[in-house]
């Protein structure tokens, strides 16, 4: 067995109704604090109110999209002059990745680009983070229990990320009742994200016993979840792919990811495109290059027959009826999320060089990835 460590947040509390712990647990922390929240500011009323309930001074900052450099820059020039002691993500894994950031950033000496990877120096942060409390309100990205916090930077078409093991949040609160009653079309994008966030850290040629035993139990129950909610609201299926999520989160965490994850990186950078919908399009047709590559198949074998058995059809179809099922849910093609066919090769080219490439279980040739920028679009 390959030597392998992992890292975790500082404490992980999981279940339904558990948010309302949160007040109390975060004003622990200080008499002042940052809420980032998402573009409704209603949503995360009871939690600023709360706070103030309890004595602490609140500054909450909006987060209307996926975060970028310039949202990053102006958030932060607001948030550099509160005096925080703490910082509270609630949302979904946009807010919580520009809370992270933030709580990262504030008492770094440096500038940003001192730890932006990529475009920017990519230095360990100068200065311990403050404490960084995370709420998902939606089951997708498992950002609540990931060390870095991507930004999109528009004028370079690419997406990169802040990262440092301290950023990993204090307190992770995952209560699944704070997604009760997302959208349909948020919970299949954000659900297939989740879903690629346990298919990828398996398949993984990073894989580790650490990340297999998270995974490999959920990734059933975890499509079955979201295949019971693209039919009707469902409070169970809601925790489990809260679950599903969670694990999803720590496993990327602590291994590897893939192709999907490498192509979807560039992806949002070029185009509006969410996250979780980048990822869904992209995984049946990564998981069939993948199986038309590895020597051996049985872990992707045993996702397929998860896949038929949760969906129909067989195990050898696996692949496409995952990509029908979710297009008949109502998940949109690459063209249609922004991605011309033009620029399948610019793309494919970028994501070579992506660092979630590297964990794809076979280097893929950039005619295998063009294939799969084909069959997604």
């Amino acid at each position: 067995m390959n030597s392998f460590g992992f890292a975790l947040p500082g404490r992980v509390i999981f279940g339904r109704g558990e948010a309302q712990k949160a007040p109390a647990l975060i004003r622990a922390y200080g008499t002042r604090g940052i809420v980032v929240h998402g573009a409704d500011a209603r949503r995360a009323a009871w939690l600023v109110e709360a706070l103030r309930a309890e004595g602490a001074e609140v500054l909450t900052l909006a987060c209307g999209s996926e975060p970028t450099l310039p949202m990053l820059e102006d958030t932060l020039a607001q948030a550099k002059g509160f005096r925080a002691d703490w910082v509270a993500g609630l949302g979904g894994g946009a807010a919580l990745d520009l809370g992270k950031a933030l709580a990262g950033l504030i008492p770094a000496p440096g500038g940003i680009m001192d730890h932006l990877e990529v475009v920017g120096r990519g230095l360990t942060l100068a200065a311990a983070p403050l404490p960084y409390i995370a709420l998902p309100t939606t089951a997708g990205t498992g950002a609540e229990a990931t060390r870095n916090a991507v930004i999109g930077l528009p004028d370079h078409g690419r997406k990169v990320s802040i990262r440092d093991e301290r950023m990993l949040p204090r307190v992770a609160i995952v209560d699944p009742a704070l997604t009760d009653g997302c959208p349909r079309k948020v919970t299949l994008a954000s659900g297939l994200d989740a879903l690629a966030q346990v298919i990828e850290p398996y398949i993984s040629s990073k894989a580790t016993p650490f990340t297999d035993a998270l995974v490999r139990p959920v990734i059933a129950p975890g499509l079955r979840a979201l295949a019971r909610l693209m039919q009707a609201e469902d409070a169970d299926a809601r925790d489990k792919l809260a679950w599903t999520s969670l694990c999803g989160g720590i496993a990327l965490a602590n291994g590897g990811l893939g192709a999907v994850h490498g192509l979807a990186g560039v992806i949002g950078g070029v185009t509006p495109a969410s996250h979780g919908a980048i990822c869904g399009v992209l995984l049946g047709p990564v998981l069939a290059m993948n199986r038309g590559l590895v020597a051996d198949t049985a872990r992707i074998d045993e996702v397929c027959a998860v896949i038929a058995d949760v969906l129909g059809g067989v195990p050898a179809d696996a692949p496409a009826t995952l990509s029908d099922w979710a297009r008949e849910c109502g998940l949109l093609g690459l063209q249609a999320q922004g991605l011309a066919p033009a620029r399948h090769a610019e793309v494919a080219r970028a994501s070579l060089a992506s660092s979630s490439m590297k964990g794809n279980p076979v280097a893929p040739q950039l005619s295998d990835l063009q294939a799969v920028l084909a069959a997604a679009g």
